[in-house]
């Protein structure tokens, strides 16, 4: 699956585009990017989501039983996603859903719960997720994007900045290191990336701060996302 997203709808972390900086390496557009996941993982299917270049892509092409790829669109939410949640039954019936709805369908309307009535925080949203995932949403009524991944990191999800400035997300690591160059990134675990709310959290410890650690030149990371535990103080009498 692939997501490239303008600078209007998401701003790229700061850590991926200055590591380009560091160690200047080969970069392509967000255009060519989506032609050449296109091309190689044909059958493949792309939507133009917000006409400003912003795509969702994705195809069955090595598909694994074990963690497929699914996509749907509803009432103007895009969605493309890859996994499986252990405990989708008690979520259908969270959300008031058929047997018959798949994955996709219900982080759809798990995040229109969040978006249009829900009074609990976006990190529950994703909490309330069992099982090995990673997805990627864009609302086209709020130009906003959601990105989320489990706390295993079971599904591959990579993220980072092409040459015209896109924030990129695939679960295939050559097709964004043939893109984005240095400025790449393993998308940190039991996270979630929210546009709405100010960027990248922590789901599972919502009160940690991501950090970003500047990667050396030997490795193919431009940096590493990790969570800081926020610090305890004992009370002194």
């Amino acid at each position: 699956m692939l997501g490239v997203f303008s600078s209007a709808v998401a701003a790229p972390p700061e850590e991926l585009a200055a590591a380009a900086g560091r160690s200047p390496s080969p970069k392509t557009k967000a255009s060519e990017l989506v032609a050449r996941f296109l091309s190689s993982a044909d059958p493949a299917v792309a939507v133009n989501v917000n006409g400003d270049g912003s795509h969702l892509a994705f195809s069955h092409l090595h598909d694994s039983p074990f963690s497929p790829r699914s996509f749907a669109v509803k009432d103007d939410i895009f969605c493309v996603f890859r996994g499986a949640i252990e405990n989708i039954s008690s979520l259908k019936q969270h959300y008031g859903l058929s047997k018959k709805e798949n994955e996709v369908i219900m982080v759809i309307e798990a995040y229109k719960a969040l978006r249009d009535r829900a009074p609990f925080p976006p990190s529950q949203m994703v909490a309330l997720l069992r099982g090995s995932f990673a997805f990627l949403i864009f609302d086209r009524s709020s130009s906003s994007l959601f990105a989320a991944a489990d706390p295993h990191g079971e599904v591959p999800f990579f993220w980072g900045t092409t040459a015209d400035g896109f924030l990129a997300f695939a679960d295939d690591l050559d097709l964004l290191r043939g893109a984005c160059g240095k400025s790449i990134a393993a998308f940190p675990r039991g996270c979630f990336y929210c546009t709405n709310i100010g960027g990248l959290k922590s789901y599972e410890n919502p009160k940690n701060k991501i950090t970003a650690v500047p990667a050396s030149e030997e490795e193919i990371w431009g940096a590493t996302f990790k969570e800081e535990a926020t610090p305890v103080f004992a009370a002194i009498n």
